[in-house]
């Protein structure tokens, strides 16, 4: 039994461990209301397509006449009346097209909520990435610290070291710990925000990479699209205007109605005795109708064709206000790209530079040929310049998220 609970463990921690940033998205995704009601708002598009290209519901008269009247064949009971309006040729299928445009329209904001969604995932996980590594970088500290404290005061007791030694770093501990502490406490807060972007439990366990690549091969053959879907939505209802501007000149002309009315008559009783009856005396009556609408009233026609231009003009000036803020954030989110790349190779640099000066200093400390308080200032240098490593890289994937997002490239 107990190697059976082994295995599952083992199943389930690797099943954890398989969790990568893109799977997160993935669940993101298929999990997210947000996302999920931009796609409903599609679907719901997609029913006005039958909704505009269908007819009008047919009508139907009964009429039951309370004196009756008289004809030649006999008196007139009821009438019943079908009529069918039918617009101008090619209207339905203009106001089809229209609705279709604007669904498909509807499509491309789906696909641009999806990838920013994709974006603001990424966004969320790298901040935890970055807190991990604080937090290890941290307790790498602490463990230094301590076993400088040692040292300190081993040379305190023997003589050869000073208490002001053994003070500063215990100063710096304390320091260190409280840090530790308050990204205990900000890590909450962070896993609240990615696991809301999934709509899972804000508790959820979320399973961080340990290091992260900068690398030019990552941004290399990347450019701005021609087609975003936020330019692609534009496009289709500007597409979708032009149509409807069509389609309201196809509504400003007659429609046309075809009908029937059907006529239930009576035989005659009032023939004088002996009276041959009327020839077709009691046949009912049927009557074929055709009218026609007369658009007279041009007011409210040129308004809708002057509305689809107006809007044409709209999602036009919408469109280019696109481009250029894409444009302008394809350039922006370059050079922060190339910006934090040289930083993390500039904090690499003087990481590695700074711990030989650690380890040369500390040398010379335990031979008491150098100064406690320099090799405690180096180390805190080094810890930043670790931190600062860990920002730049943290902040070229964050970056990298968006340049993904601003290009249209799907993890």
């Amino acid at each position: 039994m107990k190697s059976i609970i082994y295995i599952i463990l083992i199943l389930a921690a690797g099943a954890i461990q398989a969790q990568t940033l893109e799977e997160y998205q993935q669940m993101a995704a298929e999990n997210n209301p947000g996302l999920k009601a931009t796609h409903k708002a599609f679907e719901a598009a997609l029913e006005q397509v039958s909704q505009a290209s269908g007819l009008q519901d047919p009508n139907l008269t009964v009429s039951a006449f309370g004196q009756m009247i008289e004809t030649r064949v006999g008196p007139q009971r009821a009438r019943f009346s079908l009529s069918q309006m039918f617009p101008w040729f090619g209207t339905l299928k203009a106001q089809g097209h229209v609705a279709a445009l604007m669904a498909e329209s509807k499509y491309q904001a789906f696909l641009d909520e999806r990838n920013r969604l994709y974006y603001q995932v990424a966004a969320a996980y790298y901040p935890l990435y970055e807190l991990n590594a604080f937090k290890t970088i941290e307790a790498d500290n602490i463990r230094l610290l301590e076993s400088y404290k040692a040292i300190a005061t081993a040379k305190f007791s023997s003589g050869s070291g000073t208490m002001v030694d053994v003070l500063r770093v215990d100063i710096m501990l304390q320091s260190a710990n409280t840090r530790l502490t308050i990204l205990d406490k900000e890590e909450a807060s962070l896993k609240t925000a990615f696991n809301n972007l999934l709509n899972r439990d804000i508790g959820e366990d979320i399973v961080v990479i340990d290091s992260l690549a900068v690398d030019d091969a990552l941004t290399a053959g990347d450019s701005l699209p021609s087609t975003h879907p936020r330019i692609a939505e534009l496009e289709l209802k500007i597409e979708g205007s032009q149509a409807a501007e069509y389609a309201a000149r196809k509504q400003g002309l007659p429609k046309l109605g075809v009908g029937l009315d059907y006529i239930i008559v009576g035989e005659r009783t009032d023939l004088a005795a002996g009276a041959a009856p009327p020839a077709d005396n009691g046949k009912d009556a049927i009557m074929p109708m055709v009218s026609v609408s007369l658009p007279v009233f041009r007011k409210k026609y040129r308004a809708a064709v002057k509305e689809a231009q107006l809007m044409q003009e709209s999602y036009a000036f919408q469109k280019q206000a696109t481009v250029n803020a894409l444009a302008t954030d394809y350039e922006v989110t370059r050079f922060e790209l190339a910006q934090q790349r040289e930083l993390v190779g500039l904090y690499e640099g003087q990481s590695t530079q700074t711990d030989r000066m650690l380890e040369l200093l500390f040398t010379a400390y335990s031979n008491s040929e150098a100064d406690f308080e320099e090799v405690l200032a180096t180390q805190q240098q080094l810890l930043q310049y670790r931190k600062m490593k860990v920002e730049a890289a943290a902040a070229y994937q964050a970056a990298l998220a968006k340049l993904y997002y601003v290009t249209a490239k799907v993890y």
